[in-house]
């Protein structure tokens, strides 16, 4: 499958090749007909030498004239779409900002309402302060940046990730039960185990610990929050670098107290 930039690019091409054309033609047609009106009772010869006029110059003209004009608003849009995205970006780990995750979320509950199932998790660095405390900001970036490429090449096409603040990530996962969402989940804290990590030239751990939400039928975004930050906080208090995931029809309310 072509990547979706490449086809963005096609696109934008291709609509700048319609507009220098279909814009060239309908000048031309304009001032044939424009012509061949005035001079049409002054002889074939006269005729002739009008509509040759008529298509040349308007092509002589046009052409350029509608490929800058294309290529202006070429560029608005490109600019348009940038703009967008770094609206919708978090700069540094290249996720979703919170705004877009929770938002974009929100709209596909709505949109398949009872037709719903999927998942929602919430993902944690263990350890984080001590990270900047011992390394400096510079390596606990580094290890966000890490962290979210961990996430994300676990994930389906369809899957979406978003950075929800500081050391925070949220995982919607559509179309999963109970019993997939924890092995996804299973598979993103093996993938930050894994990563390699070394800001002073040695390797260092890194974990996250995970809780999660799975659901079937209408939810809302804050109740799918509200739960799977619930079982992240337990997962961070039986012992960090651990899965919690619960349905959302008989999870256990429970008190917690944060802990880094």
């Amino acid at each position: 499958m072509m990547p979706s930039k490449t086809l963005t690019a096609l696109q934008s091409w291709s609509s700048v090749g319609r507009w220098t054309l279909f814009g060239t033609m309908a000048c031309v047609l304009v001032s044939v007909g424009f012509n061949a009106l005035m001079f049409g009772n002054m002889g074939p010869e006269a005729l002739r030498r009008s509509v040759i006029s008529a298509i040349v110059l308007p092509i002589l003209l046009g052409v350029p004239l509608f490929f800058y004009m294309s290529m202006r608003v070429r560029g608005l849009a490109i600019t348009n779409l940038r703009l967008g995205l770094v609206a919708r970006t978090d700069s540094l780990t290249a996720c979703l900002n919170r705004g877009a995750f929770t938002g974009k979320v929100s709209t596909l509950l709505a949109q398949r309402g009872r037709d719903t199932n999927g998942a929602l998790l919430m993902i944690d660095a263990d350890n984080f302060k001590a990270i900047n405390d011992l390394f400096g900001h510079d390596a606990g970036d580094e290890a966000l940046t890490i962290i979210a490429r961990s996430i994300r090449t676990t994930l389906r096409a369809g899957d979406l990730v978003g950075r929800m603040g500081g050391e925070e990530f949220g995982v919607y996962l559509p179309d999963v039960d109970q019993r997939g969402t924890e092995a996804v989940a299973e598979r993103i804290r093996r993938s930050v185990n894994l990563a390699v990590f070394a800001p002073d030239g040695k390797q260092r751990p890194l974990s996250v610990s995970i809780g999660g939400v799975a659901f079937e039928g209408s939810a809302s975004f804050s109740e799918l929050f509200r739960i799977a930050d619930q079982r992240l906080y337990g997962a961070k208090q039986t012992g960090r670098n651990r899965v919690a995931v619960v349905h959302v029809a008989d999870h256990p309310a429970i008190g917690l107290k944060r802990s880094a």
